[in-house]
């Protein structure tokens, strides 16, 4: 499957910011599950070529700018062709041993009633029949709902809260997989889960990995392995290692965002980006990020 994505961030700075620096996770690479046609990012129509290669074996760069600015307009798009291989990713091209991947982090930490589930799982003997109780687990306990949990919200909250969003549902996974030994981590990405898809934000979900099979995604939020839908882009141990945009701005004042992701399986490439332009050309005015 190809799938076509145009992914714009606006942040507008209600007084002129003096200085701004952006850590952009935004450029995916080749696995064994999908191969980048076509990609760029952009910063205020410009280009960003500083993209490298990190630990994880993805790519990231830093965009910095010491004078007034009152927007950052952040564009990534283009074509990704990928395949069906019933969530294994295989063995990615990191540098760091998987293990790194069993600490946990603020938002990761897990609770006594995180590990009591993942202590109780049923299984059918093995780590892979594991791993799949676990996201059906995970999927029973967070019950999705919009609104309740912030981006600050950790998995033991989450969890106790019993209700939450991808992040909440991938961060309790990763908190529960590890607590039995299993490394994961937190991936971002975008998913079509219809013909066609106007999103607000990227998607998140799981990882888990084991020595014979490697990386394996997991999405409890929607009870799948992942599948020729997801289009993967960086990975972390949490939501914030992992989140496509970082940064810190020098500005007195409100700060307002606003991210629209649209993604469509491509047939007529060239047609399709023009289209979802020409949508978020027309999208709202941005909101305030309080």
């Amino acid at each position: 499957m190809k799938l076509i994505v145009r992914h714009q961030t606006i942040y507008s700075y209600a007084a002129a910011a003096g200085r701004v620096a952006m850590r952009l996770k935004l450029m995916p690479v080749d696995t064994p599950a999908q191969r980048v046609l076509d990609w760029q990012v952009s910063v205020n129509e410009e280009p960003l070529t500083s993209f490298r290669s990190n630990s994880y074996g993805e790519m990231e760069a830093i965009w910095v700018r010491h004078d007034r600015l009152d927007h950052a307009v952040i564009v990534a798009e283009g074509l990704v062709e990928t395949q069906e291989r019933h969530g294994v990713q295989g063995h990615l091209g990191s540098k760091v041993d998987p293990r790194y991947f069993l600490r946990d982090t603020r938002l990761t930490r897990p609770s006594e009633a995180i590990a009591a589930m993942a202590r109780s799982l049923p299984a059918d003997g093995t780590p892979l029949g594991t791993l799949h109780a676990l996201s059906a687990a995970v999927s029973d306990a967070i019950h999705y709902r919009a609104g309740v949990t912030t981006a600050d919200t950790c998995a033991a909250d989450a969890f106790a809260l019993g209700a939450g969003v991808c992040q909440d549902h991938a961060q309790v996974f990763i908190a529960a997989a590890r607590t039995i030994g299993m490394p994961a981590r937190y991936v971002t990405g975008y998913l079509l889960a219809g013909e066609g898809d106007t999103l607000h934000e990227t998607h998140g979900w799981a990882e888990a990995w084991l020595p014979d099979l490697g990386w394996i995604g997991f999405d409890p939020s929607n009870r799948v392995c992942v599948t020729e839908r997801y289009l993967r882009v960086a990975s972390g141990l949490d939501a914030d290692d992992a989140a496509p945009i970082r940064g810190s701005v020098t500005v007195t004042g409100d700060i307002w965002i606003d991210a629209d992701v649209r993604i469509a399986q491509a047939h007529e490439g060239v047609e399709e980006r023009q289209l979802q332009r020409q949508q978020q050309q027309s999208t709202p005015p941005p909101q305030a990020a309080g």
